[in-house]
Protein backbone atom coordinates (compact mmCIF):
# COMPACT_ATOMS: atom_id res chain seq x y z
CA UNK A 1 0.00 0.00 0.00
CA UNK A 2 1.12 3.55 -0.95
CA UNK A 3 1.94 6.17 1.82
CA UNK A 4 3.35 9.67 2.61
CA UNK A 5 6.16 10.08 4.00
CA UNK A 6 5.94 11.46 7.90
CA UNK A 7 8.14 14.26 6.69
CA UNK A 8 5.72 15.45 4.37
CA UNK A 9 3.00 15.06 7.06
CA UNK A 10 4.49 17.31 9.30
CA UNK A 11 4.33 20.04 6.90
CA UNK A 12 0.97 21.78 5.03
CA UNK A 13 0.37 24.53 3.06
CA UNK A 14 1.65 28.38 4.58
CA UNK A 15 -1.07 30.97 5.87
CA UNK A 16 0.78 33.04 3.32
CA UNK A 17 -0.18 31.32 0.58
CA UNK A 18 -3.74 29.81 1.56
CA UNK A 19 -4.60 33.37 1.98
CA UNK A 20 -2.99 34.96 -0.91
CA UNK A 21 -5.16 31.56 -3.34
CA UNK A 22 -8.23 32.37 -1.80
CA UNK A 23 -8.30 36.41 -2.68
CA UNK A 24 -11.19 37.66 -4.82
CA UNK A 25 -9.88 38.98 -7.96
CA UNK A 26 -11.05 42.61 -7.08
CA UNK A 27 -9.51 42.70 -3.21
CA UNK A 28 -6.62 44.36 -1.97
CA UNK A 29 -3.71 41.74 -1.56
CA UNK A 30 -1.58 42.95 1.38
CA UNK A 31 -0.96 39.16 1.93
CA UNK A 32 2.19 38.82 0.21
CA UNK A 33 5.43 40.21 0.26
CA UNK A 34 6.14 41.20 -3.83
CA UNK A 35 7.54 44.81 -4.53
CA UNK A 36 5.38 46.78 -6.50
CA UNK A 37 8.06 48.10 -8.66
CA UNK A 38 9.30 46.28 -11.98
CA UNK A 39 12.57 44.81 -12.46
CA UNK A 40 15.58 47.40 -13.68
CA UNK A 41 15.45 47.32 -17.24
CA UNK A 42 19.29 46.80 -17.50
CA UNK A 43 18.65 43.10 -15.23
CA UNK A 44 15.41 42.41 -18.08
CA UNK A 45 17.67 43.59 -20.65
CA UNK A 46 20.64 41.10 -20.10
CA UNK A 47 18.64 38.33 -19.93
CA UNK A 48 16.93 39.38 -23.47
CA UNK A 49 20.52 39.36 -24.51
CA UNK A 50 21.62 36.18 -23.25
CA UNK A 51 18.17 34.30 -24.86
CA UNK A 52 18.43 35.88 -28.09
CA UNK A 53 22.29 34.62 -28.14
CA UNK A 54 21.84 31.63 -27.47
CA UNK A 55 23.66 32.06 -23.98
CA UNK A 56 20.75 31.04 -21.48
CA UNK A 57 20.30 27.67 -23.72
CA UNK A 58 21.97 25.28 -21.43
CA UNK A 59 22.64 24.00 -18.02
CA UNK A 60 25.45 26.52 -16.44
CA UNK A 61 27.70 24.91 -13.35
CA UNK A 62 26.06 23.62 -10.55
CA UNK A 63 26.90 26.85 -8.46
CA UNK A 64 26.46 29.05 -11.11
CA UNK A 65 27.57 31.90 -13.68
CA UNK A 66 31.49 32.19 -12.35
CA UNK A 67 30.60 36.27 -13.37
CA UNK A 68 27.70 36.16 -11.40
CA UNK A 69 29.28 34.48 -8.57
CA UNK A 70 31.94 37.13 -9.01
CA UNK A 71 29.33 39.90 -8.93
CA UNK A 72 27.65 38.60 -6.02
CA UNK A 73 31.13 38.59 -3.97
CA UNK A 74 32.11 42.19 -4.98
CA UNK A 75 28.50 43.29 -3.77
CA UNK A 76 29.15 41.83 -0.22
CA UNK A 77 32.44 42.74 0.06
CA UNK A 78 31.22 46.52 -0.70
CA UNK A 79 28.33 46.32 1.47
CA UNK A 80 30.04 44.16 4.24
CA UNK A 81 33.59 44.58 3.50
CA UNK A 82 34.45 40.79 3.59
CA UNK A 83 36.37 39.08 1.32
CA UNK A 84 34.43 36.42 -0.08
CA UNK A 85 35.92 33.82 -2.63
CA UNK A 86 33.00 33.65 -5.90
CA UNK A 87 33.58 29.49 -5.41
CA UNK A 88 31.98 29.61 -2.04
CA UNK A 89 28.32 31.07 -3.66
CA UNK A 90 25.97 28.92 -4.94
CA UNK A 91 23.25 30.61 -7.16
CA UNK A 92 19.91 29.34 -6.07
CA UNK A 93 16.30 29.16 -7.13
CA UNK A 94 15.50 32.57 -5.08
CA UNK A 95 16.16 32.56 -1.30
CA UNK A 96 13.70 29.83 -0.45
CA UNK A 97 16.14 27.00 -1.94
CA UNK A 98 18.97 29.12 -0.56
CA UNK A 99 17.38 28.02 2.73
CA UNK A 100 16.16 24.74 1.64
CA UNK A 101 20.16 23.03 0.86
CA UNK A 102 21.54 25.14 4.28
CA UNK A 103 19.44 22.75 6.46
CA UNK A 104 19.14 19.98 4.34
CA UNK A 105 22.95 19.95 4.32
CA UNK A 106 23.39 20.82 8.27
CA UNK A 107 20.59 19.24 10.20
CA UNK A 108 20.35 15.64 11.20
CA UNK A 109 17.44 13.84 12.25
CA UNK A 110 16.23 14.86 15.67
CA UNK A 111 18.57 17.96 15.90
CA UNK A 112 17.14 21.09 17.34
CA UNK A 113 17.11 24.08 14.80
CA UNK A 114 16.05 27.63 17.19
CA UNK A 115 13.37 30.07 14.68
CA UNK A 116 12.08 33.28 15.57
CA UNK A 117 8.49 33.22 16.82
CA UNK A 118 6.87 34.58 15.12
CA UNK A 119 8.87 34.04 12.04
CA UNK A 120 8.91 33.52 8.51
CA UNK A 121 6.79 30.13 7.70
CA UNK A 122 9.90 28.43 5.77
CA UNK A 123 12.21 28.23 8.92
CA UNK A 124 9.69 25.98 11.01
CA UNK A 125 8.02 23.69 7.61
CA UNK A 126 12.21 23.29 6.02
CA UNK A 127 13.32 22.20 9.50
CA UNK A 128 10.50 19.17 9.68
CA UNK A 129 11.27 17.89 6.28
CA UNK A 130 15.18 17.91 6.68
CA UNK A 131 14.17 15.63 10.05
CA UNK A 132 14.76 18.58 12.73
CA UNK A 133 12.77 19.57 15.20
CA UNK A 134 12.18 23.51 15.17
CA UNK A 135 12.47 25.22 18.44
CA UNK A 136 10.27 28.28 18.81
CA UNK A 137 11.99 31.39 20.45
CA UNK A 138 9.03 34.36 21.50
CA UNK A 139 10.98 37.75 20.51
CA UNK A 140 10.93 41.42 22.63
CA UNK A 141 8.20 43.51 22.52
CA UNK A 142 9.92 45.62 19.43
CA UNK A 143 9.56 41.89 17.82
CA UNK A 144 13.41 41.94 17.66
CA UNK A 145 15.25 38.23 18.42
CA UNK A 146 16.80 38.42 21.87
CA UNK A 147 20.07 36.94 21.67
CA UNK A 148 20.21 36.00 25.56
CA UNK A 149 16.64 33.74 24.90
CA UNK A 150 18.77 31.83 21.76
CA UNK A 151 21.56 31.34 23.87
CA UNK A 152 19.15 29.94 26.72
CA UNK A 153 17.11 27.84 24.28
CA UNK A 154 20.69 25.92 22.75
CA UNK A 155 20.93 22.17 24.38
CA UNK A 156 23.45 19.41 23.23
CA UNK A 157 21.18 18.78 20.25
CA UNK A 158 21.36 22.14 18.59
CA UNK A 159 22.36 22.48 14.88
CA UNK A 160 21.65 25.40 13.82
CA UNK A 161 19.56 28.93 15.16
CA UNK A 162 17.88 31.24 12.29
CA UNK A 163 18.58 34.95 12.21
CA UNK A 164 16.08 37.61 9.71
CA UNK A 165 17.02 41.30 10.05
CA UNK A 166 15.43 43.07 8.60
CA UNK A 167 12.48 40.39 9.23
CA UNK A 168 9.27 38.88 7.88
CA UNK A 169 6.96 38.95 9.27
CA UNK A 170 7.66 41.95 11.58
CA UNK A 171 9.98 44.48 9.77
CA UNK A 172 12.23 44.62 12.66
CA UNK A 173 16.02 45.70 12.67
CA UNK A 174 17.96 43.88 14.81
CA UNK A 175 20.68 46.26 16.91
CA UNK A 176 24.16 45.68 15.52
CA UNK A 177 25.12 44.45 19.36
CA UNK A 178 22.78 41.77 19.03
CA UNK A 179 24.17 40.95 15.11
CA UNK A 180 27.40 40.74 17.08
CA UNK A 181 25.78 38.72 19.95
CA UNK A 182 24.54 36.26 17.58
CA UNK A 183 28.12 35.49 15.99
CA UNK A 184 29.47 34.59 19.23
CA UNK A 185 27.32 32.14 20.16
CA UNK A 186 27.35 30.32 17.00
CA UNK A 187 31.29 30.51 17.44
CA UNK A 188 31.75 29.57 21.52
CA UNK A 189 28.36 27.28 21.13
CA UNK A 190 29.82 25.50 17.67
CA UNK A 191 26.22 25.91 16.13
CA UNK A 192 25.72 27.41 12.89
CA UNK A 193 23.90 30.66 12.69
CA UNK A 194 21.32 31.02 9.57
CA UNK A 195 21.75 34.47 8.86
CA UNK A 196 18.70 35.49 6.33
CA UNK A 197 19.11 38.59 4.77
CA UNK A 198 17.23 39.17 1.92
CA UNK A 199 15.36 42.41 3.22
CA UNK A 200 19.23 43.92 3.65
CA UNK A 201 18.96 47.04 1.39
CA UNK A 202 15.49 47.78 3.05
CA UNK A 203 15.88 49.60 6.05
CA UNK A 204 14.50 52.97 7.48
CA UNK A 205 16.02 53.27 11.05
CA UNK A 206 19.37 51.54 11.96
CA UNK A 207 21.63 49.14 9.48
CA UNK A 208 21.66 46.13 8.18
CA UNK A 209 24.79 44.36 9.56
CA UNK A 210 25.75 40.51 9.07
CA UNK A 211 26.92 38.01 11.72
CA UNK A 212 29.72 36.82 9.37
CA UNK A 213 31.11 40.25 9.66
CA UNK A 214 31.71 39.66 13.61
CA UNK A 215 32.27 35.19 13.07
CA UNK A 216 35.40 33.99 14.32
CA UNK A 217 35.13 30.41 13.39
CA UNK A 218 32.98 29.45 9.73
CA UNK A 219 29.43 29.14 11.83
CA UNK A 220 28.02 31.60 10.10
CA UNK A 221 25.99 30.68 6.51
CA UNK A 222 24.29 33.70 4.49
CA UNK A 223 21.27 33.62 2.54
CA UNK A 224 20.29 36.31 0.27
CA UNK A 225 18.12 36.96 -3.35
CA UNK A 226 18.14 39.23 -6.05
CA UNK A 227 13.67 38.58 -5.31
CA UNK A 228 13.30 41.67 -2.58
CA UNK A 229 16.93 43.77 -3.28
CA UNK A 230 16.35 44.43 -7.04
CA UNK A 231 12.09 43.62 -7.33
CA UNK A 232 12.62 40.10 -8.77
CA UNK A 233 10.36 37.86 -7.41
CA UNK A 234 9.47 36.36 -10.45
CA UNK A 235 13.13 35.51 -11.63
CA UNK A 236 13.93 33.05 -8.52
CA UNK A 237 17.27 33.95 -8.35
CA UNK A 238 19.24 33.84 -4.65
CA UNK A 239 22.46 32.60 -3.44
CA UNK A 240 23.61 30.97 -0.39
CA UNK A 241 27.63 31.72 0.92
CA UNK A 242 29.90 30.44 3.59
CA UNK A 243 32.85 28.58 3.98
CA UNK A 244 34.16 25.92 1.48
CA UNK A 245 33.56 22.81 3.53
CA UNK A 246 30.05 24.02 4.18
CA UNK A 247 29.23 25.06 0.51
CA UNK A 248 30.89 21.45 -0.80
CA UNK A 249 28.27 20.02 1.43
CA UNK A 250 25.54 22.37 0.30
CA UNK A 251 26.03 22.05 -3.67
CA UNK A 252 25.45 18.26 -2.77
CA UNK A 253 21.81 19.36 -2.07
CA UNK A 254 21.73 21.66 -4.81
CA UNK A 255 22.92 19.76 -7.60
CA UNK A 256 20.24 17.36 -7.21
CA UNK A 257 17.66 19.03 -6.18
CA UNK A 258 17.75 22.01 -8.81
CA UNK A 259 21.50 21.13 -10.82
CA UNK A 260 21.53 24.51 -11.13
CA UNK A 261 19.51 27.80 -11.02
CA UNK A 262 17.64 29.14 -14.11
CA UNK A 263 20.22 30.76 -16.79
CA UNK A 264 18.29 33.82 -17.96
CA UNK A 265 17.60 34.77 -14.34
CA UNK A 266 21.38 34.36 -13.53
CA UNK A 267 22.44 36.85 -16.43
CA UNK A 268 19.64 39.53 -14.64
CA UNK A 269 21.05 39.28 -11.83
CA UNK A 270 24.37 39.44 -12.63
CA UNK A 271 23.20 43.12 -14.28
CA UNK A 272 21.13 43.91 -11.80
CA UNK A 273 24.22 43.91 -9.10
CA UNK A 274 26.58 45.62 -11.33
CA UNK A 275 24.46 47.80 -13.33
CA UNK A 276 23.16 51.44 -11.78
CA UNK A 277 21.81 50.83 -7.88
CA UNK A 278 19.86 54.27 -8.38
CA UNK A 279 16.44 52.10 -7.77
CA UNK A 280 17.04 50.42 -4.60
CA UNK A 281 17.66 54.02 -2.86
CA UNK A 282 14.25 54.98 -4.50
CA UNK A 283 12.20 52.17 -3.53
CA UNK A 284 13.70 52.29 -0.04
CA UNK A 285 12.33 55.52 0.50
CA UNK A 286 8.59 54.78 -1.22
CA UNK A 287 8.54 51.98 1.19
CA UNK A 288 9.56 54.38 4.20
CA UNK A 289 6.65 57.11 3.20
CA UNK A 290 4.12 53.62 2.96
CA UNK A 291 5.61 52.52 6.28
CA UNK A 292 4.75 56.11 7.88
CA UNK A 293 1.07 55.88 5.86
CA UNK A 294 0.07 52.79 7.53
CA UNK A 295 1.34 52.68 11.12
CA UNK A 296 -0.40 56.44 11.51
CA UNK A 297 -3.79 54.57 9.93
CA UNK A 298 -3.21 51.36 11.96
CA UNK A 299 -3.13 54.03 14.95
CA UNK A 300 -5.37 56.32 14.30
CA UNK A 301 -7.89 53.07 13.78
CA UNK A 302 -6.69 52.45 17.15
CA UNK A 303 -4.06 48.97 16.92
CA UNK A 304 -1.09 48.82 18.11
CA UNK A 305 1.39 49.09 15.53
CA UNK A 306 5.50 47.96 16.94
CA UNK A 307 6.98 50.40 14.29
CA UNK A 308 8.67 48.22 11.45
CA UNK A 309 12.65 49.25 10.65
CA UNK A 310 12.39 47.54 8.18
CA UNK A 311 11.32 45.30 5.19
CA UNK A 312 7.89 46.27 3.75
CA UNK A 313 5.42 44.62 6.60
CA UNK A 314 3.75 45.98 9.63
CA UNK A 315 2.33 43.48 12.47
CA UNK A 316 -0.34 45.39 14.42
CA UNK A 317 -1.57 43.68 17.29
CA UNK A 318 -5.30 43.12 16.67
CA UNK A 319 -8.49 41.57 18.24
CA UNK A 320 -10.29 38.43 17.74
CA UNK A 321 -11.73 38.05 14.17
CA UNK A 322 -10.30 41.44 13.14
CA UNK A 323 -8.62 39.24 10.09
CA UNK A 324 -11.29 37.61 9.01
CA UNK A 325 -13.46 40.66 8.87
CA UNK A 326 -11.34 42.16 6.53
CA UNK A 327 -10.95 39.32 4.69
CA UNK A 328 -14.62 39.60 4.12
CA UNK A 329 -14.38 43.34 3.24
CA UNK A 330 -12.03 42.46 0.33
CA UNK A 331 -8.61 43.62 2.32
CA UNK A 332 -6.11 40.75 2.24
CA UNK A 333 -3.62 40.00 5.64
CA UNK A 334 -2.22 37.06 7.61
CA UNK A 335 -3.65 36.01 10.73
CA UNK A 336 -0.16 36.20 12.76
CA UNK A 337 -0.14 32.76 14.12
CA UNK A 338 0.48 31.65 10.42
CA UNK A 339 4.41 32.45 11.69
CA UNK A 340 4.06 31.03 14.87
CA UNK A 341 2.09 29.84 17.99
CA UNK A 342 3.39 33.95 19.53
CA UNK A 343 1.72 35.42 16.34
CA UNK A 344 -1.46 34.97 17.98
CA UNK A 345 -3.41 38.27 18.53
CA UNK A 346 -0.92 39.91 15.63
CA UNK A 347 -1.81 39.94 11.89
CA UNK A 348 1.06 40.98 9.14
CA UNK A 349 0.44 43.46 6.41
CA UNK A 350 2.66 44.43 3.65
CA UNK A 351 2.92 47.71 2.22
CA UNK A 352 4.24 47.23 -0.98
CA UNK A 353 1.74 48.28 -2.98
CA UNK A 354 0.70 51.65 -4.47
CA UNK A 355 -0.47 54.35 -1.82
CA UNK A 356 -4.14 54.41 -3.56
CA UNK A 357 -4.59 51.49 -1.99
CA UNK A 358 -2.87 51.45 1.17
CA UNK A 359 -5.41 54.63 2.06
CA UNK A 360 -8.48 52.57 0.47
CA UNK A 361 -7.21 49.62 2.47
CA UNK A 362 -6.79 51.49 6.08
CA UNK A 363 -10.58 53.02 5.30
CA UNK A 364 -11.84 49.29 5.49
CA UNK A 365 -9.98 47.84 8.10
CA UNK A 366 -10.97 50.81 10.06
CA UNK A 367 -14.41 49.51 9.50
CA UNK A 368 -13.41 46.28 9.98
CA UNK A 369 -12.37 47.08 13.50
CA UNK A 370 -15.41 49.42 14.34
CA UNK A 371 -17.61 46.07 13.67
CA UNK A 372 -15.24 43.30 15.88
CA UNK A 373 -14.68 45.66 18.84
Amino acid sequence: MTHFSDRVERISISGIRKVFEAAGEDAINLGLGQPDFPAPEHARQAAIEAIQSGEADGYTGNKGLQSLREAIAEKHHRDQGIDLDPDDVIATAGGSEALHIAIEAHVNQGDEVIIPDPGFVSYDALTKLAGGEPVPVPLRDDLTLDPAAVEEAITEDTAAFVVNSPGNPTGAVSPPEDIEEFARIADEHDVLCISDEVYEYTVFEGEHRSPIEFAETDNVVVVNSASKLFSMTGWRLGWVYGSSRRVERMVRVHQYVQACASAPAQFAAEAALTGPQDRIEEMTETFRERRDLVVEGLEDIGLHVPTPKGAFYAMPEVPEGFVDECIDRGVIIVPGEAFGENGEGYARLSYATDTESLREAIDIMGDAYDAVI
